[in-house]
């Protein structure tokens, strides 16, 4: 155990002081208001009772004043003397320090000053704070306390209180809408024994008791498409996945991502639907359809959102048909001759899919500002989606881009159990040619399939990028409340 500061031996000592008179840790205290109730309460309103941390504390001869809060609201207390006793002020102004619980109750009044607060005629201590709360947060080593001890990030930074409190208000309202319209929740297996829902290294784990060889979800989506077989119409799940990939502003490997499916959609319905759900989100949260991000004002009210046809622009861009091309040689040979990237860019790339994906990320991604549909997708890139009616080589596939952040993924879903077969087949060559982020056939998402599954159209987004946004933080550890961090030698 570390030295103890001068602080918290003082505060140790208050704690024997406390125990003398009460118990400083009690079982439990009525309220009769929550901080922001009472804050709205008319003046003259008594026995309110209410209780929270002490933040602020300014002791004075006969009259003291003290603020408490929770994670929505802080209220203003008046002590004074002649409402609690001599006695009693006393105990309050030697052993109650800043970071202490208290109840109080009294009555509500408006300072001169116009805050509204509660004059004190009870109060009970609810609880010692053995550490002193920190001061402000300022740079990287305050970050590291910020991400490290969140609880104390959140007494001390009202910007974290209202990113987190958003984030709760978000759940909410996800199942709100997406029940109102007709989808069910459901929670589908974490630990899996195919790799498969989407592009990624997993996370291995050892099932014991089953001498089983297992990896951790990446994504919900063949476990969703099963509750589509089996009769649900509409499904979702808000879905913690794990990606054993890179970690920086906008990826860490554990991360919440919500994945919905419908019966009889296509990807249009889909994005008429997720307009909507994200104009309605952002009224719910903020207020407005209007948010900053990185200096830039995104606009999610306006009727129509630009497109861009992902093939199109990047044949404009490469200059020649690239769905054509087999290998990912060729393909690598036909940029670097175009000079849009030197051989050094692409070395790491493996199969056609990365390479893609790579000059559709350089090229038109990070140009992408204001809300932007991008849709006919190369069917390479997504062995789940539907191949396009008209051409066979594109898929029914869209994304929401802003800030160059994608927001959300959605497509027309593969549901012809051949084609689908073909295409597991068609991710074991590229897996064979270096790309360790394919999927692995599952038996039990193809026999589902197999089983007869009706149109449907899927989507998912993750939370935390899209909380980025809304809130207008600069990293994704800023929406997590314990995100991992490396351990402190």
């Amino acid at each position: 155990m570390k030295e103890l500061t001068e602080q918290e031996v003082v505060r140790r000592e208050k704690l024997e002081e406390i125990s003398k008179y009460c118990n400083p840790y009690p079982e439990k205290y009525e309220i009769t208001h929550t901080l922001k109730e009472a804050s709205k309460l008319e003046d003259g309103v008594k026995d309110v009772s209410v209780a929270g941390r002490i933040v602020f504390m300014r002791k004075m001869g006969k009259l003291s004043f003290v603020r408490i809060r929770n994670l929505e609201a802080d209220l203003q207390l008046e002590f004074k003397i002649d409402e609690i006793g001599e006695e009693k002020y006393s105990f309050f102004k030697k052993l109650i320090d800043s970071g202490d619980f208290i109840g109080v109750k009294g009555e509500m009044f408006t300072t001169q000053t116009g805050e509204k607060t509660l004059r004190v005629q009870e109060f009970t201590f609810l609880g010692k704070a053995l550490r002193p709360l920190p001061e402000k947060f300022h740079g990287l080593a305050d970050t590291e306390i910020k991400y490290r001890e969140r609880y104390v990030d959140l007494i001390s930074n009202e910007n974290s209180r209202e990113v987190f409190l958003g984030r709760s208000k978000l759940y909410a309202f996800v199942h709100k809408y997406l029940g109102e319209h007709g989808f069910l929740q459901v929670e589908t297996p974490i630990m899996q024994t195919a790799v498969c829902g989407a592009s990624a290294k997993p996370f291995y784990t050892h099932h014991n008791a089953l001498d089983l060889d297992m990896n951790l979800r990446i994504a919900p989506e063949t476990y969703l498409k099963q509750c589509i077989a089996g009769g649900y119409d509409k499904v979702y799940e808000i879905a913690k996945c794990f990606r054993n990939e890179g970690m920086d502003t906008e990826h860490l490997q554990e991360f919440t991502q919500i994945e919905w499916y419908a019966s009889y959609w296509n990807f249009e319905d889909n994005i008429k639907f997720y307009q909507d759900f994200i104009k309605n989100l952002l009224l719910e949260l903020k207020g407005t359809t209007t948010v900053e991000y990185n200096g830039v004002t995104l606009d999610f009210g306006v009727k129509d959102w630009s497109r861009i046809n992902y093939t199109e622009e990047m044949q404009k861009i490469l200059g020649f048909d690239f769905l054509d091309i087999e290998d990912p040689e060729t393909l690598k040979q036909k940029i670097i001759d175009k000079g849009l990237f030197t051989k050094a860019d692409l070395e790491e790339y493996k199969s056609l899919s990365q390479i893609i994906d790579f000059v559709y990320k350089k090229k038109i991604r990070q140009n992408i500002e204001q809300p932007t549909i991008l849709y006919n997708y190369p069917a390479i890139l997504i062995p789940l989606a539907r191949r396009n009616d008209n051409d066979s080589r594109i898929i029914d596939v869209f994304q929401v881009v802003a800030c160059g952040t994608e927001l959300c993924k959605a497509y027309s879903e593969l549901v012809n159990p051949e084609i689908q077969r073909n295409n597991f087949i068609e991710q074991a060559k590229a897996k064979m040619q270096g790309d360790d982020e394919t999927m692995e056939l599952d038996e039990g998402f193809m026999q589902a399939m197999e089983q007869g599954m009706p149109p449907i159209s899927g989507l998912g987004f993750g939370i935390d990028r899209l909380m980025m946004i809304i809130y207008n933080q600069e990293s994704i550890r800023d929406v997590v409340l314990f995100p991992t961090m490396k351990p402190i030698n």
